[in-house]
């Protein structure tokens, strides 16, 4: 899952968001240095990731990518998926997208001060270029996916897997909108953030993964 759903998924606190977009700027970062709350939303991130990447809906979404593209597929459906939880929106949410993303920058412009250098970074672009607002097209999908490649050595490889979302997209949907509700069900059923001090527990206990040698 990409940022946007990470945040979704989240608690309402600073301490939740930070962790739960930890996940992906862990390296560098001394986690015994983090308070618990961060620590509970890593934990969330990783067991958000570790059910996502098992679903079978997900599986059968990356075998519809060209046989070249599957080994990237996840970065695509990453973004794809965050801009599918926009588009259907209204089906999980009381209040309007637009609104549910101005509260959301103004909070990250406030937890800013509490993440990482690399987080914080990342999350200023986020904020500054609008990305969670680009997500609900497809085109700014594709045109995140592209942007990839400015930053890596794939170009070609990038570019090739944006073009195949657009006629990928009506067979992912189906398979997102059946996954979506069965991993919110697993994050309130392992209910990790409940209690920070219980985090590690919870996770291993939804998981079956130890990971106490990342923190």
């Amino acid at each position: 899952m990409n940022y946007l759903a990470h945040l979704w998924l989240a608690q309402h606190n600073t301490g939740s968001r930070v962790g739960n977009l930890l996940g992906d700027f862990c390296r560098g970062v001394d986690l015994t240095a983090q308070p618990p709350t961060v620590l509970a939303g890593l934990y969330n991130h990783r067991a958000v990731d570790w059910f996502t990447d098992r679903a079978d809906e997900v599986r059968q979404a990356r075998q519809l990518f060209s046989a070249p593209m599957r080994r990237f597929a996840p970065v695509a459906l990453d973004l794809l998926f965050d801009h599918l939880l926009i588009s259907h929106w209204a089906e999980w949410n009381q209040s309007a997208f637009s609104a549910y993303k101005t509260q959301l920058y103004c909070q990250l412009q406030q937890d800013l001060p509490q993440m990482p250098t690399g987080m914080a970074v990342v999350m200023q672009k986020v904020l500054q270029q609008d990305w969670f607002g680009s997500y609900a097209t497809l085109q700014g999908v594709q045109h995140a996916i592209r942007a990839l490649a400015l930053r890596g050595q794939r170009t070609g490889i990038y570019a090739a897997i944006a073009d195949e979302l657009p006629q990928l997209q009506p067979q992912i949907q189906p398979l997102f909108l059946r996954f979506l509700p069965q991993l919110q069900h697993f994050v309130v059923q392992a209910a990790i953030e409940q209690n920070p001090a219980q985090a590690k527990a919870r996770y291993i206990s939804a998981t079956g993964k130890d990971q106490s040698s990342e923190a």
